[in-house]
């Protein structure tokens, strides 16, 4: 057991000393974590950066036999892509919060709705289908981050998905994580590139004055400044402990500042870190390569046997080769090479197996959405099943709507405010709230669709459909559908459009009737001519 140093108590927060104490803090937390993340990264996820230093190259997969574990994982990442953020559809939407007026809504909410399009549009023109992918894999052993960065005018944002090794996190007074320091090796030579403010110390200026240049490791650090309880800031700290120097040192302040994007599948109280799926089902994973490995010793086994003699002095142990046409001497008295038949029961391991893997598929959610190569499902069983995931992931989904898709929105919008491309206010949840359209969120608001209808028929079959039209408001119910179904609210008329639609309608249904009524009085006044 590693013990924990305390954190000193110290007015300045920005020195380097401090900032040491700190990250040293950190790290011996995470170092309670590292031999469980590096494991469920050895038998899953081998070519992901390791949690301990390894040479480029170097194969990682001997302790690999069986690739349930792997292919699951890839399987989680891409269901959980498409069930939340899925590429080329509009996943969230930004609508009026609870503090803009009734009367202002409609508006507001139109002129969001082009806010929402040029966001998505901007999020599709990037990386972060890739790099959500990315932290999605992390994210099945407990935690994922994402890196928003501003780019350039061609590309306005760039993502990075941040590998568990390179980070170390820290929470605040609130349990919530508001630290995140991220190791990086950098050139020297690159330092001035990538912090152009940076100040070097005096040790690598001399080196490279010299004409060297070599690898120095640098820690990034974003932590929440809570000097000021109701605006959100955070300090930017670039450092290194070797040698023990400051490079950089700035703050970000507002909504949507903080660049790092940290989100977990589900944690334990007073944890740091998360749990995923793939660290629950440690245990099956393991049980099932032991057993394909021991499957592969039985085979080897059964396939170059094994067998007994008498030592007759003829012959030699050795020497001898079980290869085809290999003629084996032996003595007149003796009965040669007695093959043993093997004990292992191929049958039970084969039982073993099936089960094993089908909690590993079920522990990573796999079958929810059934088998690939059965025939298609119709919509309404994709429907059915995507509401049964939702029902089942529902806790998880919940956290990462507040943990990743509400601060990847805000900071993708703050970025785009702050290069002028987007003008609207602050994403608080007040002014402006996230909701989540995604088709997760879509059967979970099927659920409330349903009840809605139930209700409907319900009322109808008791009292009579009259009742109905005098109790449920047809407009009013009509933009609660059009919500629940995530239909853009351009879609839908305003109150206004409608009332000016009905006058329209009743002046022609007017106009039809007095045309009527004047085709039919000089009829009424012709006489039957005479025969």
């Amino acid at each position: 057991m590693v013990a924990l140093v305390p954190e000193p108590i110290l007015k300045d927060m920005t020195s380097i000393d401090t900032m040491l104490a700190r990250y040293k803090r950190a790290e011996q937390i995470k170092e309670l974590w590292r031999p469980k993340f590096e494991e469920c990264y050895e038998y899953s996820m081998p070519a992901r950066e390791s949690f301990y230093p390894r040479s480029a190259g170097q194969n990682n997969t001997e302790k690999i036999f069986d690739e349930t574990a792997v292919v699951g994982v890839q399987e989680f990442a891409s269901r959980l892509q498409a069930g939340i953020v899925p590429n080329y559809a509009r996943w969230a939407e930004l609508i009026a919060g609870s503090e803009v007026p009734v009367e202002e809504k409609e508006e507001v909410n139109m002129s969001l709705d082009e806010v929402t399009n040029y966001v998505f549009e901007v999020l599709q023109n990037s990386n972060f289908a890739q790099e959500i992918h990315e932290a999605f894999l992390d994210l099945s052993v407990g935690t994922g981050a994402l890196l928003i960065e501003e780019g350039d005018a061609i590309k306005p944002i760039r993502f990075t998905a941040v590998p568990l090794s390179r980070m170390t996190l820290d929470t605040g007074p609130n349990d919530v994580i508001d630290t995140v320091y991220r190791t990086r090796r950098i050139k020297a030579s690159n330092i001035k590139v990538i912090y152009p403010q940076a100040q070097l110390p005096n040790e690598i200026v001399r080196q490279m004055s010299n004409g060297k240049d070599f690898f120095v490791e640098i820690v990034e650090c974003v932590s929440r400044n809570y000097m000021k309880p109701n605006v959100e800031v955070y300090d930017f700290t670039v450092f290194s402990s070797n040698p023990k120097h400051i490079y950089l040192q700035k703050s970000f302040m507002g909504e949507g500042s903080n660049p790092y994007v940290v989100f977990r599948w589900s944690k334990a109280a007073g944890e740091v870190y998360g749990r995923g799926p793939l660290l629950n089902s440690m245990p099956a994973v393991k049980t099932v390569n032991l057993v394909i490995e021991m499957i592969l010793e039985n085979a080897q086994m059964s396939i170059s046997g094994m067998y007994q003699m008498e030592d007759d002095g003829i012959i030699n142990v050795d020497t001898i080769q079980l290869l085809p046409g290999t003629i084996i001497p032996r003595s007149p008295s003796s009965r040669g090479l007695e093959p043993i038949t093997p004990a292992g029961r191929f049958d039970v391991a084969d039982l073993v197996l099936k089960d094993m893997r089908t909690n590993i598929k079920r522990a990573l959610y796999n079958e929810m959405l059934g088998d690939p190569n059965r025939t298609p499902m119709s919509a309404t069983e994709v429907a059915e099943r995507m509401a049964d995931l939702s029902r089942q992931i529902g806790s998880a989904f919940g956290r990462l709507q507040a943990e990743m898709v509400t601060p990847l929105l805000q900071r993708v919008i703050h970025i785009l405010k702050k290069q002028g491309r987007i003008n609207i206010p602050t994403v608080n949840g007040r002014e402006i709230k996230v909701q989540s359209t995604s088709p997760l969120a879509q059967a979970q608001a099927n659920q409330d669709i349903n009840g809605f209808n139930r209700f409907l028929e319900l009322v109808g079959a008791r009292f009579g459909p009259q009742l109905i039209n005098l109790l449920v408001d047809s407009n009013e119910s009509t933009k609660y559908l059009a919500e629940k179904f995530g239909i853009p609210e351009k879609l839908i008329r305003s109150k206004e459009e409608m009332q000016m639609v009905m006058r329209q309608m009743q002046e022609a249904m007017q106009m039809q009737q007095a045309q009527q009524q004047g085709q039919m009085e000089p009829d009424a006044g012709q006489e039957t001519p005479p025969s």
